[in-house]
């Protein structure tokens, strides 16, 4: 199987790496043509353009935001003018359901496939073929693309046919990872400042009742102000809250946490928090609080 992949950040170079490992021969196309080119040692083609890398049996895009997508799929020279029939769009990226929905009749209306297929982990876990993969889309372009998602994920969770549930479910559980990483943050400025420390507190909670990956993950940046170099930046996380809440408007469901999130990353950014992790809001509370 021939396989594309355009857009090459620490989730993309990690994923693209073990589809190399795996034995596939990949085509590889970045923004950045150096970023491609640092996978050209591992097997990868280097393409000049995203269309160079959409001419096989599948490929994926792991971009940033909708703009970003919409850009490699819909320009001059894109993946929609590329593809081969039949061929399958993996869209990795958490990009809203609008988007998501564009994509699908887009298309479909070229004979090609599309699956949505937003991952769960951060760059460690796409370097270790770790992630779990909320996958939807037609019946037999999912199977067609499974033995790839074997490759990069640890788990595939398909989810509808329709695939814009993927992305409901992906910004569902962003949603639910920054209310985890808010409310961290003010039980660590709480019990920080009736004197007790902060690593104390986290192995509490991880000992006991919290013993969950997020608690762990997000607990430990947070204990250590370790917000650089970003695994998921503040931008994105703040971009998720609001695409959560676009859905949320969308199917007549309030999300008061969400708009209070929202207020929370405005607030990072506002302060130059534009180049930490999305963590970094669970440090605001601390400050609010006066806690050193």
């Amino acid at each position: 199987m021939k396989v594309g992949f355009i857009g090459l950040g620490h989730m993309g170079s990690a994923i693209a790496a073990n589809l190399l490992k795996a034995g596939y021969d990949v085509t590889v196309y970045n923004r950045t043509r150096a970023k491609a080119e640092a996978l050209a040692s591992q097997g990868a083609k280097v393409a000049s353009t995203p269309g160079e890398a959409a001419t096989g049996d599948a490929v994926f895009t792991m971009l940033a935001d909708d703009t970003a997508v919409a850009s490699v799929v819909f320009d001059d020279g894109g993946i929609l003018a590329s593809m081969n029939p039949k061929a399958v769009h993996i869209s990795l990226s958490t990009i809203s359901t609008a988007l998501s929905k564009r994509l699908v009749e887009a298309h479909a209306n070229t004979g090609q496939r599309y699956v949505a297929a937003p991952v769960l982990g951060r760059p460690d876990a796409a370097a270790a073929a770790k992630l779990f993969i909320v996958a939807a889309g037609a019946a037999d372009a999912v199977k067609a693309v499974t033995p790839l998602f074997d490759v990069i994920g640890q788990r595939t969770f398909v989810v509808s046919e329709q695939a814009d549930a993927a992305n409901v479910v992906k910004l569902s559980c962003n949603f639910l990872i920054a209310t985890v990483i808010e409310s961290l943050g003010e039980t660590m400025a709480l019990t920080s400042k009736a004197g007790i420390d902060k690593h104390h507190f986290l192995d509490i909670l991880t000992s006991t009742l919290f013993g969950a990956p997020i608690y762990k993950t997000y607990g430990n940046l947070i204990a250590d102000e370790k917000f650089k170099p970003a695994g998921f930046a503040a931008p994105l996380g703040l971009k998720d809250v609001r695409l959560a809440l676009a859905a949320g408007e969308e199917l007549r469901v309030p999300l008061p946490i969400a708009s209070l999130l929202r207020d929370r990353f405005l607030t990072l950014l506002a302060n130059g928090g534009d180049d930490l992790d999305w963590s970094a809001v669970g440090s605001l509370a601390a400050k609010d609080a006066g806690v050193a």
